[in-house]
């Protein structure tokens, strides 16, 4: 349910923009954030950081959207939310000393701080990649391939970042037994 819950504010976004118009579709996209942010907290549930991230980004971005009829709002707003998210996960590592991929999945993978680090920074460039390209398609395509970008684009991207985290993971034996990927660990960590 979470998962359909989080694609509905962006397929409604595209079907209402496919069927009127952008600024019909940013206030959509406002109200379905709303409505979702609504659901989380009636059912108890935690709303996470980037749902928060997103919920305002919406809010503010779409609301200059209607405000000033200007669709590159809009159209800023991922690539907003992709590089606060790259800022966050880089800014936590320097200044707060926290890893947040590894507090994300700690309790789902045993990983030693120097992968931890890789995937904190690989996340980070990816969240930073999201980003740049927005706003490439946002600047040199049609509005109706941008939108269309917005609904493929983000899910096939975190996709790939699943699958090069996984394949890196496996690579280097990480994705074995729990005592083998401690102890394969340990070994990368004593050669450095």
């Amino acid at each position: 349910m979470n998962q359909l819950l989080d694609l509905a504010p962006v397929l409604i976004f595209v079907v209402v923009f496919f069927t009127t118009d952008i600024y019909l579709a940013t206030g959509a996209l406002m109200a379905a954030v709303t409505v979702q942010v609504g659901v989380y907290l009636l059912l108890k549930k935690p709303v996470s950081r980037e749902l928060q991230l997103t919920f305002w980004a919406s809010l503010i971005f779409g609301g200059l959207t209607l405000a000033f009829r200007n669709e590159t709002f809009i159209q800023w707003k991922p690539t907003i939310v992709n590089w606060l998210l790259a800022g966050s996960l880089i800014g936590s590592y320097y200044v707060g000393k926290k890893n947040l991929i590894e507090q994300l999945l700690s309790k789902q993978l045993t990983l030693v701080d120097e992968v931890w680090t890789r995937l904190n920074f690989g996340w980070a460039l990816g969240f930073f990649i999201a980003g740049a390209l927005n706003l490439i398609v946002a600047y040199n395509f049609s509005m109706e391939i941008w939108v269309t970008y917005k609904l493929v684009g983000g899910f096939a991207l975190t996709f790939i970042y699943i699958v090069i985290t996984m394949l890196y993971l496996a690579h280097k034996g990480f994705l074995d037994s729990e005592d083998t990927a401690i102890q394969k660990g340990i070994e990368v960590e004593d050669k450095s």
